[in-house]
């Protein structure tokens, strides 16, 4: 196993670290926990103890002197934007892709080349990679695909989970549970042999997510990332080990606590949680839609969450068919069965005819309608009333001008109206299909595209999100600024191209 911490880790410092972030010396709270370390950590802080009261010690200085900054993302690459938009991420692949390094800082080494979403996303991500590979694949370089598949089976070896992303501070959390659809991915591309080569990795995946589940009882409802629920059925939440600011964001989180009513502990909890869920932030983690300090994460069971682990039982199951264990694919098939029902029963709203979040704490569904309701579309749990009941609700309410918006709330969180993103656009459309719901499937599909051609003419760049309710398409909100490159949108635009042609 990796350590939790090496001793290279900036974010070990102490008051070194947290001065750095509280008075915000570098600007984006990400790149103190990415710098490198000029010398050893523990001679760092030293210095610092001994200098810092000194009536001409400049902060700033301190740290450009001790302290290598991270690459600014930019690696020199200037975008052209008279090429087509396919030519110009053909290109960035390239631009992307980062080889083994083996830097003292908090980077976690990873044996193979890999794809990063870019800008000051400077390492590889859980999530973001599955829809970086769905373009990797219209471009055929299985060989990137499979590096990062191989990856991420080497974090599952060597930490017991894919974390958050291939950096030490975000070890204690994952993110949404991709793995098996990107052994999917590389099994369409390379045979069922694949399915067994990764077997051990998927169950070790699987068990991670459903550590504590054995402990469950009514007095003890929730474990890390297992929740039980009235019926007596097992579903999952977003979880974090640690109960502390986020490194990355230390200064936005502390500031927050001193506004919430939470307990400090709780609420980095539940931020961190939302982090995890890769939707950070937006108000379908809220109690109140318009307070970012009631977010209550660790209290709900998403939608979105269970359809992904859903999937990972299927596929076990059926891992183990091809390995010729009956009794093991039978268990995991009726894993399958059962989450499939509970998703049902909890999730499924009959009098709003669409899917929802499930709050456990006060046993109800959450009231938020949100793009993660399209996910029972895209695993074919939803039936055909359902998913039909589904697209119409898209339709009326979260189709704007340049595809679906996240969710129906302008709250200024970047998970939330007037913004789109490119996973959710993919989820929706490939739901649609999946249904026979065409024509919506292709509206979506032609208004995500648009805007994303829209932002490249007038900018050169693919970016992180968009505003789908302008026409042009520039996106704002969330604790940092728009981030160009940019993995997910490229890929996600490779496939739909692909599709369309």
């Amino acid at each position: 196993m990796l350590p939790i911490m090496n001793k290279q880790d900036v974010h070990t410092l102490g008051p070194l670290f947290q001065d750095v972030q509280q008075k915000n010396v570098l600007g984006d709270g990400k790149t103190f926990p990415d710098c490198i370390p000029k010398n050893d950590l523990k001679i760092i802080a030293q210095l610092y103890q001994s200098r810092k009261y000194q009536a001409d010690f400049d902060l700033h200085k301190f740290v450009l002197e001790n302290f290598e900054l991270p690459p600014d993302g930019s690696t020199g690459y200037k975008s052209d934007g008279n090429k087509p938009i396919t030519k110009h991420i053909e290109e960035l692949w390239n631009v992307l892709t980062r080889q083994p390094a083996k830097e003292k800082s908090s980077l976690i080494p990873l044996p193979n080349p890999y794809v990063v979403p870019g800008g000051r996303f400077r390492e590889i991500y859980y999530w973001d990679s599955y829809f970086t590979m769905l373009g990797l694949r219209i471009s055929k370089r299985t060989d990137l695909i499979q590096h990062m598949v191989e990856n991420f089976s080497y974090l599952i070896d060597h930490v017991g989970y894919i974390p958050n992303g291939n950096r030490s501070y975000f070890l204690g959390r994952s993110q949404p549970p991709f793995y098996s659809l990107m052994v999917r991915l590389l099994a369409i591309e390379k045979g069922n042999d694949v399915l067994l080569r990764y077997l051990p990795r998927l169950v070790r995946e699987y068990q991670f997510w459903m550590a504590g589940s054995k402990v469950l009882s009514p007095a003890m409802r929730a474990v890390h990332h297992t929740v039980l629920m009235p019926d007596g059925s097992i579903l999952n939440r977003y979880w974090d080990e640690f109960n502390t600011p986020r490194p990355e964001a230390y200064r936005e989180d502390v500031e927050l606590s001193h506004q919430s009513k939470q307990k400090p502990e709780d609420l980095y909890r539940n931020l961190r949680a939302a982090a995890e869920s890769g939707w950070d932030f937006s108000s379908r983690w809220f109690k109140d839609d318009s307070s970012f300090d009631t977010i209550h994460t660790t209290d709900i069971v998403p939608v979105d969450l269970n359809c992904l682990l859903f999937h990972l039982e299927k596929l076990i199951g059926e891992a183990y068919e091809l390995n010729g264990d009956e009794e093991m694919a039978n268990r995991f098939h009726a894993l399958s069965r059962k989450r499939h029902a509970a998703i049902q029963l909890y999730c499924w709203s009959e009098s709003r005819k669409f899917y929802f979040d499930f709050d456990f704490r006060e046993t109800k569904q959450k009231q938020h309608f949100t793009l993660a309701g399209v996910f029972p579309l895209f695993f074919d749990i939803a039936t055909t009333a359902q998913a039909s009941a589904v697209g119409s609700v898209l339709k009326d309410k979260f189709l704007k001008p340049g595809g679906l918006v996240t969710t129906l709330n302008f709250t200024g969180q970047q998970w939330d109206a007037p913004n789109g993103w490119a996973p959710l656009q993919w989820i929706a459309y490939r739901g649609l299909m999946n249904h026979d719901l065409t024509d919506l499937a292709q509206q979506v599909q032609a208004r995500w595209m648009k805007v994303n051609e829209n932002v490249y003419q007038s900018s050169g760049k693919m970016t992180e999100k968009y505003d789908v309710c302008n026409e042009d398409g520039v996106a704002s909100g969330g604790e940092y600024p728009n981030q160009d490159g940019f993995g997910w949108t490229n890929g996600v635009y490779l496939a739909m191209e692909h599709e369309r042609s």
